[in-house]
């Protein structure tokens, strides 16, 4: 790969510190008194340093000199950004012993807090602010000296509201690559199909230089329709860098039988969902059994292993597989390509026509005017020189294209035609995305190299990558929500394409075990939805270049242990570099690697995400100190590390930990902004004392089927914008559903137990003032209780509601909100034996339920129609326009459907036990 010189990223991290600085925190409790002194210096210097840091990350390209201050600045901000995190939390420490923390917990305040003795922490800290002084006073005279010139940069909400109202729809520069690769398509599909009778395996490989489509038209020619009827099985992997076979061989047994599960496509570098069976057999062996009889289509996307060996090893299993059975692979390497395909002639793949290039540059570039005869001449002229320095390439077009959107001006076109190098078989498209890179904004390339320690074609969630920004300070905006703004530049970066396959996707079932008569709150997981994107491989080559050594990532291949700057395969204790900040563990017990690693290796671990069960505790606990994000999946059923040694934790997820219940003490995490126990199904309790942790945003509970009741006073954590489950308890020492009534919830919401509501409380839980977009309402187990009428009438949700589920509901009607709610686009309706009617009064609205798209009835032997009041048949056709999926279980009574029949004919639909 050629060598790429993409812009630092210092001066959000100088504005992060400098807004710790000037906290009104560190007044109110006088955590710096004794160091007034130093505490000016740095709140006149590094506003100093600001104003010029933009001007100093564009010459460090050229510039070495340059480019080692920035270094030096960059370890002298993180020094001061700990020693300020660490004021803060001694400032949240004293506030919350001045409300009375320390007394409830009742435990020993000096084995929590041995280091935060006043004196002590004066003359501790006191040492650690004076050499950061110093060496700041060095630093801004050789600043000066450099003569760098002041850039301001306006708040980052601006820009994004200056870049352009909305996201690129993906599916036009899609629809321009497929009509282009039309014929690419043609050739492949007859080569596969061709193959019917063959009983020896194919391989067809399909070759190119890196952002040509590859994978683009692998992903077409898997989706044709001839394909999906000459196939009996297929599976799709990624598999880069690393081509270790019996992992590959998991990796593949886990796609398929995913796909046989649920019909939908997977990834294989998504966190372990529960397919650990895999791994207790020999994976060879497994594959074989997988494979063994059916016509399958296996892509192995982007691989990059020469070893005939391995290769080898692999097709001697994927032999067993039916007559016709073909191996389609995408790989920029010709050797790669030849000795997997043997004697069979790889497909070239050419770059794009001109044509093509020219229309997605166009498309790009001018997606902000609304019609074609808008575009200024003067611009459209230029385009032309501009598709020559694409070489061909969709990527490279798309990421100019974006470029040229934000410039409106003939100058700045001019300068992106000429800064933009031409691109060679040597450097590939790198040039055009370092320019891409180099063009966003300050904070917005913080946000995307952060995204480095995630690895290649790895499945990025894009709430749980905004919370991280968040947690990390990536994010300092204050004019607006934090978390509006994650998404706007989430948002931004896809539109500039250093995101991909952007989509909005449904949640992964906590277990891959199919229940028809599911109860758990877990079967309704499915109804949430989530955005997922990936960054192409040469997107996440410029994020490595940027974050140099402060990613390590070890990946789950044996053996195969990635770092961002390692040229040769380091050894087991050698991953780890003291420069890492941010690690990324995918492989067999994380904890151990850890450990080892750790035992002779002092980095200040910042982001520590773990993506695979952990056995082993984790030893030198004080080296975690710095965590700012935890991710740990832990079979062990207490938490692995003391609180105490994680102040500035802010991002904390344990999901689908067998954790039994959380130390009572992790209420001193001040800073926490995110956690998420889901899929925690042993969790039974959350800490008494969670009151205190104020700083708290985001709790994930849903999943937790042992939970049983939620702690005393959650009104006070007035920042929760996201809790996904409730469980209503039935003594004074928990929290009843009026705690939620002034707390600013969105998203989805689960309120489980709801026998142990009263129509009181009910009301007072205010959820017609939530913006909630999915409900849940569980009674639990089902009794006949007319009361639970009165409690749904005040449980009323915000209009904008579009999913809805309730459980064992007791009476025989539902309120009249059901009916009047119009945005439902899925209603999920089980064991509610009582009820005889759906929906109260007649159906005399044009359009009922317009946008319902899923409905499901489950164990309703008293339903016997859908409306009160009978209607003709005229009306009753108005019902569930846009319906694609009925399902009707044990519903005995139930005597038609609602309308005419002739609604079903185009519509997909299940119906069970259904009398008439």
């Amino acid at each position: 790969m050629a060598t790429l010189v993409a812009t630092m990223v210092v001066g959000p991290l100088l504005s992060i510190v400098k807004d710790k600085a000037s906290s009104y925190l560190l007044d109110q409790y006088k955590v710096m008194k004794g160091m007034e002194e130093q505490h000016e210096i740095l709140k006149r210097k590094l506003p100093a340093i600001l104003d010029i840091i933009t001007d100093a990350e564009q010459a460090a390209t050229h510039r070495e000199g340059v480019a080692a201050w920035l270094e030096a600045i960059k370890n002298v901000a993180y020094q001061a950004n700990e020693v300020f995190d660490e004021f803060k939390y001694e400032a949240l420490r004293r506030q919350a012993k001045k409300k009375g923390h320390y007394k409830e917990l009742g435990f020993d305040v000096v084995k929590l807090f041995p280091t935060h003795n006043r004196f002590i922490f004066r003359n501790r800290m006191g040492r650690k602010l004076r050499k950061i002084v110093q060496a700041i006073e060095v630093l801004v005279s050789e600043m000066n000296a450099f003569g760098f010139k002041y850039q301001q940069q306006p708040p980052v909400s601006s820009q994004l509201r200056r870049t352009g109202p909305a996201i690129i729809d993906p599916k036009e520069i899609k629809e321009i690559i497929s009509k282009s690769r039309a014929n690419d398509k043609g050739a492949i599909v007859s080569r596969l199909v061709g193959q019917a009778n063959n009983e020896d395996l194919t391989v067809v490989p399909i070759v190119g230089m890196g952002g040509l489509g590859k994978t683009t038209l692998a992903q077409l020619v898997y989706k044709e329709p001839t394909i999906q009827e000459h196939f009996g099985l297929f599976i799709w992997v990624c598999v880069s860098e690393c081509f270790d076979v019996h992992s590959l061989a998991k990796s593949i047994v886990e796609a398929a039988l995913r796909k046989k599960d649920d019909g939908t496509e997977a990834t294989p570098r998504q966190k372990n969902d529960g397919t650990e069976a895999v791994s207790e057999k020999i994976p060879l062996d497994t594959l074989q059994n997988v494979v063994s009889g059916q016509r399958y289509l296996l892509v192995l996307d982007d691989v990059w292993e020469r070893q005939v060996h391995i290769w080898d090893e692999l097709k001697a299993c994927l032999q067993h597989g039916g007559r016709g059975s073909v191996v389609l692979t995408t790989t920029r390497d010709k050797g790669v390509a030849k000795k997997m395909g043997h004697d069979v002639e790889a497909y070239n793949l050419q770059p794009l026509g001109d044509q093509f290039i020219k229309e997605i540059i166009e498309t790009r570039a001018f997606s902000y005017l609304h019609r074609e005869e808008e575009r200024p001449d003067k611009l459209v002229n230029m385009v032309d020189e501009i598709v020559k320095r694409c070489v061909g390439s969709p990527l490279a077009a798309t990421a100019l294209g974006s470029v040229l959107r934000n410039k409106t001006s003939e100058e700045e076109w001019k300068a992106i035609s000429t800064t933009s190098s031409i691109c060679t078989e040597e450097t590939g498209i790198l040039p055009i995305l370092k320019l891409s890179y180099n063009d966003l904004p300050s904070q917005m390339k913080q946000c995307f190299v952060f995204c480095a320690v995630f690895p290649k074609d790895y499945e990025i969630h894009m709430n749980k990558l905004i919370q991280l920004w968040i947690a990390h300070g990536f994010i300092q905006e204050k004019q607006a929500h934090l978390e509006t703004i994650g998404k706007l530049i989430f948002d931004e970066l896809a539109s500039r394409s250093f995101f991909q396959d952007v989509e909005l996707g449904q949640a992964t079932k906590p277990s891959t075990t199919k229940k028809v008569h599911a109860t758990s709150s877990q079967d309704f997981v499915l109804c949430y939805s989530r955005t997922a994107c990936k960054i192409h491989d040469l997107m996440h080559d410029v994020a490595l270049s940027v974050m140099e050594k402060e990613c390590a990532l070890a990946t789950e291949e044996p053996g195969k242990i990635e770092s961002v700057v390692a040229t040769e395969e380091p050894s087991q204790s050698e991953w780890l570099p003291n420069t890492a900040r941010h690690l990324f563990l995918s492989c067999k017990d994380p904890g151990k690697k850890l450990n080892c690693s750790l035992e002779n290796s002092f980095p200040a671990i910042q982001t520590l995400l773990c993506d695979s069960y952990m056995s082993s505790s984790l030893q030198h606990l004080s080296k975690y100190t710095s965590l700012q994000a935890l991710q740990l999946c832990s079979h062990r059923r207490s938490f692995p590390l003391k609180p105490k040694h994680l102040h500035h934790l802010r991002y904390l997820d344990l999901s689908r930990s067998h954790i039994e219940a959380l130390p009572e003490d992790i209420s001193i995490l001040y800073n926490l902004q995110t956690l998420n126990l889901s899929g925690c199904t042993s969790l039974c309790e959350l800490p008494r004392q969670m009151k205190y942790m104020t700083a708290l945003h985001h709790l994930y509970t849903h999943g937790c089927p042992e939970l049983k009741s939620m702690p005393r006073d959650l009104r006070m954590l007035t920042s929760l914008q996201t809790l996904t489950c409730f469980v209503v308890g039935s003594g004074s020492s928990c929290s009843n559903v009026g705690e939620l009534g002034n707390l600013n919830l969105g998203g989805q919401l689960e309120l489980r137990n709801l026998a142990n509501v009263t129509e009181v409380d009910a009301k007072a839980a205010n959820l017609v003032n939530k913006e909630l977009r999915k409900l849940t309402l569980t009674w639990t187990s089902w009794r006949d209780n007319e009361e639970d009428t009165r409690v749904l009438e005040n449980l009323k949700p915000h209009d904008g509601l579009d999913a809805i589920r309730i459980h064992s509901y007791g009476a025989t009607t539902f309120p009249t909100w059901m009916t009047m709610l119009q945005n439902f686009v899925e209603i999920n309706l089980f064991s509610c034996r009582k009820l005889v009617w759906l929906f109260s009064g007649r159906c005399d609205r044009s359009f009922t339920f317009p946008n319902l798209k899923k409905l499901k009835l489950v164990s309703m032997p008293c339903l016997e129609r859908w409306w009160e009041i009978d209607n003709d048949g005229m009306q009753e056709k108005r019902m569930f326009p846009l319906l694609e999926k009925l399902c009707i279980i044990g519903c005995i009574k139930l005597k038609a459907f609602p309308g005419h029949p002739t609604f079903l004919t185009y519509r997909m639909f299940v119906l069970w036990d259904a009398q008439n």
